[in-house]
């Protein structure tokens, strides 16, 4: 009998290590050059979601509107999704703290057998069930669940304002992708335009050669140009896409979901920021969400350092346990409990206590460094944008005025040259010239926009960059409005 328990044993021992060789071997690759293949019971990534089943059936036949593709973001944004749940699984932690102020009572159930030989003759066998409930409650602890519910209420808020920092940081997202899809549209248009105007001074190079008044080389030079102005032509067309599956990806949809946009606006209602840096930053210390959940991040560090200091601290507690023993037959039983106040106090740890006091006290110091750190970034962030603002208005009418002057430079050259008064190389200067002209001009309008969402976002507000950061400039005096 004993040999074969021997033998059994010994052969469940050697499957057990097969199996955890044929286990092993599955899990990585055969060796350092190949590929690791997985099994054919590895799950599978799920196919595509199909983005269009998460678009509202009306924007599918019209042009998307910044409104439109932040509500889509907002909605579809896996960023905003995580930090929403993890404002949750916060919140529900407060929860779960506060139940230490309430009683626990445990149930529990044993059955028991026992034999007993009291002489070669004398056996006597014995089962008991005995279901019991116990119930603990802790009277007082020095304030240590207080701070438990208090480091957890502090850690709450600190993921709900991160949610709201996320919420921030998509929209930022979201609005700078659109400016630049913007940007390179219209980029596009005025390389369209730049080619027209390359075709044109092309025929104009080859009339003048036809009427004996240009050379060779000008129809060559005119030809070169317009080869080169195709060429950037079909540059940004390869950086619209790009641009547009960025936007796209920025929503939480598919680069290839089928959406447009509208234009870069020409005319820019230019306004003056309606409240002063200093205001400005006094609104960012109160508003941005970043530096209120640093803040919350804080609290909560200093309240988890209270909570270990009090780890040391005497806990009373009421405890009582109440149960009822069976013996082989239901109605023999017995009815027991017992109850009492007791006192614990950690008399010592192994200085175990000490070290984590003074690790939850530096963390706590140290959080609260970051926060102060984080009120000079942020003064910093909207000083910067504030300045990036006015500078991006200064650029806005000088950049105007450099495309008037370059687009009356150009038709006065390309007349000249028509009338054979002017050079190839004067047409081309001037043509180059209102190319970076209509370029600047749609670099200070993209500028101008971008500006006004990164204040928007300096200051911590979480509206569009079209809310009320500004108020209409004053009309001139002695003009019309």
């Amino acid at each position: 009998m004993g040999r074969a328990v021997v033998l059994l044993l010994i052969l469940a021992l050697a499957g057990c290590a097969a199996i955890a060789r044929h286990e092993s071997a599955a899990r990585s690759p055969k060796s350092p050059d190949t590929p690791w293949n997985p099994p054919p019971k590895v799950k599978r990534q799920p196919e595509r979601a199909k983005s269009l089943q998460t678009i509202p059936e009306d924007l599918l036949t019209r042009n998307w509107t910044l409104e439109d593709i932040v509500d889509l973001a907002l909605r579809n944004n896996p960023a905003t999704r995580a930090s929403w749940e993890t404002a949750r699984a916060a919140a529900a932690k407060v929860g779960s703290k506060r139940g230490a102020y309430l009683p626990q009572v445990d149930g529990a159930a044993s059955y028991t057998k026992t034999k007993n030989s009291y002489s070669l003759q004398t056996t006597v066998e014995q089962k008991t069930y005995q279901p019991s409930l116990t119930l603990q409650f802790i009277l007082f602890d020095f304030g240590k669940r207080r701070a438990d519910v208090e480091e957890a209420r502090q850690q709450s808020y600190a993921a709900n304002w991160a949610h709201n920092a996320t919420i921030q940081s998509v929209i930022l997202e979201v609005e700078t992708a659109y400016y630049q899809y913007l940007s390179a549209k219209a980029i596009r248009a005025a390389d369209s335009a730049a080619v027209d105007e390359a075709g044109v001074n092309l025929d104009a190079a080859q009339e003048r050669q036809k009427a004996g008044l240009a050379t060779t080389a000008d129809v060559l030079q005119a030809r070169s140009n317009l080869a080169q102005k195709k060429l950037a032509l079909q540059a940004i067309e390869g950086q619209i896409q790009t641009i547009r599956g960025a936007l796209a990806t920025a929503m939480g949809l598919s680069p290839d979901v089928p959406y447009d946009i509208g234009f870069l606006p020409n005319d820019i209602p230019v306004a003056e920021v309606g409240q002063t840096v200093d205001q400005l930053l006094d609104e960012a210390q109160g508003n941005r969400p970043d530096l209120a959940a640093s803040r919350a991040t804080a609290l909560a560090a200093r309240a988890h350092a209270k909570s270990v200091k009090r780890d040391g601290f005497p806990v009373v507690t009421l405890q009582g346990t109440i149960s009822r023993r069976f013996y082989d037959n239901p109605d023999i039983y017995t009815d027991n409990y017992t109850k009492g106040i007791y006192v614990t106090l950690p008399l010592f740890t192994g200085f175990s206590h000490s070290y984590d006091l003074v690790e939850a006290q530096e963390k706590a110091a140290a959080a609260a460094s970051q926060y102060e750190e984080l009120q000079s970034m942020v003064a910093l962030d909207v000083w910067s944008s504030y300045y990036e603002l006015r500078t991006a208005e200064e650029q806005l009418a000088t950049a105007k005025e450099f495309l008037e002057s370059a687009t009356e430079s150009h038709t006065v050259a390309l007349e000249r040259y028509k009338v054979g008064v002017g050079s190839i190389l004067e047409l081309l200067s001037a043509q180059s010239t209102l190319e970076d002209a209509r370029t600047q001009n749609v670099q200070a309008r993209t500028n101008w926009f971008l500006a006004l969402a990164g204040l928007a976002h300096a200051t911590g507000r979480l509206e569009l960059s079209q809310a009320p950061l500004s108020q209409p400039s004053p009309a001139p005096q002695g003009k019309d409005e």
